[in-house]
């Protein structure tokens, strides 16, 4: 797949107006993969290089044992669904969250139908999601969050119940061995999925680059990004090469940032405004994890807690049905760790390396205003097993810690931005950074990210490329017939949405799960 192309090793030149390249785009993990995809639907006459900086694709938070595989679509995630001091459930989020993750089905159905996605079965699996919450004030909230939803187009079939038996038909180790006179709820939907987002980022490439949509060359590493005319002159190094053949510089009319942790580095480096005053915070995430089939087969489902006080919405628990490179296995988690890498195979000195005049003062905002999650995260990294694996019973009561393994997952680089008038704030969520000429976009932050891909650079689409949006529609509605539209507000269209979907993906339809 590593091709080597006179293209990535010249500046100027080719037919795109003076670059070797139209589109460029730093990092091969899933959200370059969903942009390379959407500009080779809308323009397949541009030029458009993936470069990678590793030896193979998707090894960062796309990898499959560096996220959770959740396909988030907010159908059970609770930290979605906020409970204000009035007692009040805000579910919008919720909903905003499950029509991005609408968008990113459609696509892959779309990569499906068209073959360059063969096998759905590869990267996607139906997977139930449920709720799980105990004591009675947790149950009320519960209850309040699911008769919000029960109605809405985006979550039907969802279902509630407070009945330990129901609860064990669902998922029966989350009730062997608890106490019976607890209050317990939970709510499940069968259309919940666990995603390989490592196989569809390498699928989605491949296909490209093997049809002569794309080039790509691995083992490039991007450190400078500099004007060039109206667009970019890109230079790094291939450590691996031979010496001669390790300098890499060419030029680009636009440039995507999706290298994870060190997009914010990246952008920085442009000298861009757009940027100033962000920072980062990097957070590694663990699991405990294990492949004992006799436990594997009694849970067939992703099942979400509530966060604990002071922890970050990241740190909600969930004790998942994983299926990697056909391997069934259970994880749980995520507990935080710390590493001043941006990337799992990132540099000691990347934290150090993002500090700059303009993010410090946020930064330290951030850090004195945020002292209890502070502290919560250094207590999460000095935690023995055995005081990691007691939250796991308050899921799977009966779990033995010798049937789990620690799995160090991906890193993340939560968001510090300064916001008038409030200073440095830490950001949940994603972030999307783009220059005022639209010739060079980043994405920023985390969770829902890869599940919510597809909304994610149509953002950087629509940002990037505003003179094109009215020409780019009928091709965008082609592959997303959602495009542009809420599937909130139109029942039939997002009924219809759905079945297809779940059709083309091998998932359960609605009238399947009313079956069940």
């Amino acid at each position: 797949m590593n091709r080597e192309t006179d293209a990535l090793s010249t500046t100027g030149g080719g037919g795109s107006g003076g670059f070797a390249y139209d589109a460029l785009l730093v990092g091969g993990g899933v959200m370059s993969a969903t942009l390379a995809t959407l500009l080779h639907q809308v323009e397949p006459t541009w030029r458009i290089a993936v470069v990678e900086r590793l030896d193979e694709l998707a090894l960062e938070s796309s990898g499959p044992w560096n996220n959770a595989g959740t396909g988030h679509a907010a159908l059970c995630e609770l930290n979605y669904s906020p409970e204000a001091p009035d007692g009040t459930v805000d579910v919008a989020k919720a909903i905003d969250v499950n029509e991005q993750f609408q968008l990113s089905r459609q696509l892959w159905a779309a990569l499906v139908d068209s073959g360059q996605v063969p096998d759905p079965t590869s990267f996607v699996h139906p997977t139930p999601h449920m709720s799980l919450v105990t004591g009675r004030e947790n149950v009320d909230y519960l209850k309040r969050r699911y008769e919000l939803l029960a109605d809405h187009p985006l979550f039907a079939g969802l279902e509630y119940t407070e009945d330990p038996e129901v609860i064990a038909s669902w998922a029966p180790l989350l009730v062997a061995g608890r106490s019976s006179g607890e209050p317990i709820a939970a709510t499940r939907s069968l259309a919940g999925t666990d995603v390989d987002f490592g196989s569809l980022t390498r699928q989605m490439i491949s296909g490209l680059a093997d049809s002569g949509a794309i080039d790509l060359e691995l083992g490039v590493e991007v450190e400078r990004l500099r004007r060039h005319s109206d667009g970019w002159r890109v230079r790094g190094r291939r450590p691996e090469a031979p010496r001669g053949e390790r300098r890499f510089d060419t030029t680009a009319r636009f440039v995507f940032v999706g290298a994870g942790g060190l997009a914010l580095t990246l952008l920085q480096r442009s000298g861009i405004p757009e940027v100033r005053g962000f920072g980062g915070f990097p957070v590694s995430g663990q699991f405990w994890r294990t492949s004992n089939p006799e436990i594997v087969a009694r849970h067939q489902a992703k099942v979400y807690g509530q966060a604990a006080v002071g922890a970050p919405p990241m740190s909600v628990p969930h004790l998942d049905a994983r299926v990697v490179d056909g391997q069934p296995s259970l994880m749980f988690g995520p507990y935080a760790g710390f590493s001043p890498r941006f990337l799992k195979n990132g540099s000691l000195f990347d934290l150090l390396r993002s500090v700059r005049l303009h993010n410090v003062i946020p930064m330290l905002q951030v850090g004195l205003r945020n002292v209890g999650l502070v502290l919560y995260l250094f207590g999460q990294v000095l935690a023995s097993k055995k005081a990691q694996l007691a939250e796991l019973h308050a899921f799977y009561p009966e779990a033995d810690p010798a049937d789990w393994e620690k799995v160090v997952a991906g890193q993340r680089v939560q968001v510090i931005k300064r916001v008038p008038g409030r200073g440095g704030v830490l950001q949940f969520g994603t972030e999307v950074i783009t220059a005022a000429d639209g010739s060079i976009a980043g994405l920023l932050g985390a969770s829902p990210g890869a599940s919510t891909a597809a909304a994610a650079m149509l953002d950087v689409l629509e940002r990037c490329f505003a003179d094109r949006s009215e020409d780019w529609a009928p091709a965008l509605e082609k592959l997303m017939p959602s495009y542009g539209r809420r599937l909130s507000d139109d029942p039939a269209l997002a009924a219809e949405t759905l079945e297809r979907t779940a059709y083309v993906l091998g998932l359960p339809t609605e009238s399947t799960t009313v079956q069940r």
